[in-house]
């Protein structure tokens, strides 16, 4: 049994109670039965009233409970259906009371939840009206009289993350070029002029609209500013060249050219005033010392002259060269040639360069081979002779290389000119075939020399006998070893014809062997002994063979080949 029906019970036991005591009270007073009757009624309304007043309250309660639970679903299933969630459901039986209770629970976490998630869109909003007002960009489309769905603020919140990455990228693109833009107008010495330039220049950094036009706008005067600090240091580069060009063929001193120093280097346009002045000032000393000056011109002309391989006919082709009045016209026509010319060598400067890596190369090939011819490289001192030799091999195999490196550029070169690429007046290829046949043609005929003055010598031996050369310095021949000499003699004969100047290389004195001769009187033929070493006297020719006659039967016997 619960507790309330046992208090109830106790409160029927207790109500009796009190009217059996009443009535002992009555009996003992002796009201009559009448007044009995009466206050019996009265105790009974007065009962009645406190409950059914009790009765009332609980009723009202009910009621209200009841209205609270009425309006508590309506409200939740709004509430669910602005969040955009499932709609409440009770689990299982419950009393009104608690029913009501968990009612109202719920609606004050929907109240709660609607209230945190129009506050976020709220904020979400002034996010992105302040970003989208740096940027310059529409709004975000978004309901705000609506509650929003999770998914929608999460949408949200993502466009706002991407709008302050892109705030950021602009902004520090914004910051970069304007550092740079200030950096040029510095160097230009340039003025803000408008109300952009002066909105970059002068105006906050966070106040500025990152906008995509407004960044392009930035990239369009940085560019501007640029070429015009590029135009600007191209022109204080070719004034300094102009001026160093004008210093040398002046020739300024040292002294004059440090007053100056400090202008040689920047574009500044306080700079470049300096040497435009400085420009004027020595074009006004050219035009003083106009001689002096084309003679300074003269000079480079050569130059270029010989860095391009020009012909004597091409040099003579410019008639002001060779004038020697001196004005300024002929001081214009040797600027213009000059320029022609150095334009003309930096369009060409590989194909001159690898022509000039040609002749060094050929040059270096003629020495070595002068070198070859010349009997003296046998003592060979310090390994010169095999380290020539090596060098001799290298470049022979290097200029066909070259030579075959040079015709491809050169083909490929006059196909793009429509025009023959020449040096010294003739085609490349033409004046290398030429060369070399220059060289076959001096080889053969220092050949040619060698083989008439050793016939000649031979021939002069034939009639007088040969006669002792004295070396430079004596090493070699030891006149009791003929073996050795006898060995030194054949090597040495066997390579006359190649060289007929070779016997100071290897000291002491070689004679070629006699033969029979005619006298000069025309009287018989004298003949000597190879064995005995003894003569057949001859008048008026004693003294002039004595030294051969003694030396006829050691070293001449044994190491003698006929010429």
């Amino acid at each position: 049994m619960r507790r309330s029906e046992v208090l109830a019970e106790e409160s029927i036991v207790c109500l009796q109670k009190a009217l059996n005591h009443l009535r002992e009270i009555w009996e003992l007073i002796g009201i009559p039965e009448d007044q009995r009757l009466q206050r019996t009624e009265v105790v009974k309304k007065h009962i009645k009233d406190l409950l059914d007043m009790m009765i009332a309250e609980e009723e009202s309660l009910k009621e209200r409970l009841i209205k609270s639970i009425s309006v508590c679903q309506k409200e939740l299933n709004t509430l669910c259906s602005e969040l955009h969630v499932e709609p409440f459901q009770e689990e299982g039986e419950t009393t009104i009371l608690q029913l009501e209770k968990d009612l109202r629970t719920q609606v004050e976490l929907m109240r709660k939840q609607k209230k945190e998630r129009k506050q976020e869109l709220k904020l979400l909003q002034e996010q992105d009206q302040e970003l989208c007002e740096i940027l310059c960009l529409p709004h975000y489309d978004v309901d705000s009289s609506s509650v929003p769905s999770l998914e929608e603020l999460s949408q949200f919140r993502q466009h706002v993350a991407t709008l302050r990455e892109t705030k950021a990228s602009r902004r520090d693109e914004f910051v970069n070029i304007k550092r740079q833009i200030i950096l040029c107008m510095e160097e230009l010495d340039h003025t803000p002029d408008t109300s952009f330039e002066r909105d970059v220049v002068c105006e906050d950094e966070d106040a500025f609209c990152l906008s995509l036009e407004n960044i392009a706008t930035l990239q369009k005067l940085l560019r501007q500013l640029e070429m015009r600090k590029s135009q600007n240091e191209a022109v204080c580069e070719g004034l300094r060249a102009q001026i160093r060009e004008l210093w040398d063929r002046l020739q300024i001193p040292a002294e004059e050219r440090e007053a100056v120093a400090t202008v040689m280097t920047g574009s500044k346009a306080k700079v470049r005033k300096a040497l435009q002045l400085e420009v004027d000032r020595l074009e006004e000393l050219k035009m003083q010392n106009m001689k002096k000056v084309i003679e300074a011109i003269r000079v480079e002309l050569a130059q270029y002259w010989d860095q391009c391989f020009y012909s004597q006919e091409q040099r003579q082709a410019f008639a002001p060269y060779y004038a020697e009045d001196y004005t300024e016209n002929l001081l214009q026509l040797h600027d213009a040639e000059i320029v022609r010319l150095r334009n003309y060598y930096e369009v060409h400067k590989e194909l001159f360069e690898g022509v000039q890596k040609w002749e060094e190369s050929w040059r270096l090939f003629l020495e070595f081979e002068r070198k070859a011819s010349d009997p003296s490289r046998f003592t060979n001192r310090g390994g010169n002779l095999l380290k020539e030799e090596k060098q001799r091999a290298k470049l022979q195999k290097l200029l066909p290389k070259l030579e075959e490196e040079l015709k491809a550029r050169i083909e490929m070169w006059e196909q793009e000119h429509s025009q023959a690429f020449v040096v010294n007046g003739q085609k490349f290829m033409e004046y290398v075939t030429e060369q070399w046949e220059m060289h076959r043609m001096e080889k053969e005929r220092a050949k040619q020399e060698r083989q008439l003055k050793n016939k000649k010598q031979t021939e002069t031996e034939m009639l007088y006998g040969s006669a002792p050369r004295t070396p430079s310095k004596r090493r070699g021949l030891v006149p009791n070893t003929p073996g050795k000499v006898r060995k030194l003699n054949t090597t040495i004969m066997s390579n006359a014809t190649a060289n007929s100047s070779i016997r100071p290389v290897f000291g002491g004195t070689i004679y070629r062997s006699p033969v029979s001769r005619l006298p000069p009187s025309g009287s018989k033929p004298v003949v000597t002994s190879t064995c005995s070493g003894k003569k057949t006297p001859r008048t008026g020719r004693h003294g002039a063979n004595k030294e051969n006659l003694e030396l006829n039967g050691s070293i001449l016997s044994e190491g003698s080949v006929p010429l």
